[in-house]
């Protein structure tokens, strides 16, 4: 579950992302985040990560508290999130199965041979199972955003957050991704 309650959020250069929002959003819910580009939609993906913490308001997360969560509680709080930022945030020097692979080995207590089954079922998912051993720089823009869903799928979170789910892909992968 999700609660924001009277959200604010300026940044320290003081741009205003937030203003007071208050949105709730049930477990088992669909909701579609839409806005202009400079409207908050982003920063809300960061504040529900931890990545920001809120300038005042309240964000609650699958019943961590962002505002009060401390630095060893926030893995476990991710852990049940899965997330595509904007920019995919692969690591240029790891393979893609790697960049699969990695979350799962740094959170979980799977053995190897686990690792690999789960991400080469996630990699087949999302039709990249041929390109396990490229580098991202080998991939394109729209193959790199199945690596990023491939990637917060892996782990089975509980919360699953896009940020421009569909943006660099072909029109036929939109679908599929959707």
């Amino acid at each position: 579950m999700i609660r924001l309650k009277d959200v604010e959020m300026e940044y320290d250069n003081g741009t205003r992302a937030i203003k007071g929002i208050t949105l709730t959003i049930e477990d088992g819910e669909f909701v579609f985040l839409v806005g202009p580009s400079g409207s908050g939609k982003s920063t809300i993906i960061k504040l529900l990560t931890g990545e920001v913490i809120p300038t005042a308001g309240r964000v609650m997360v699958n019943g961590f508290s962002m505002s009060r969560i401390s630095d060893r509680q926030i893995p476990y709080m991710r852990r049940t999130i899965g997330v595509i930022f904007q920019d995919f945030r692969l690591i240029p020097k790891m393979t893609v199965y790697d960049n699969v692979a990695f979350p799962l080995r740094e959170t979980t207590a799977l053995n190897e041979h686990e690792v690999r089954e789960r991400v080469m079922q996630k990699l087949t998912a999302v039709g990249l199972a041929e390109a396990a051993e490229k580098m991202p720089a080998e991939i394109s823009g729209g193959m790199a955003r199945r690596v990023a869903l491939a990637r917060a799928i892996a782990q089975n979170p509980q919360i699953m957050l896009f940020d421009e789910p569909t943006s660099a892909l072909d029109p036929e992968l939109v679908g599929e991704v959707l």
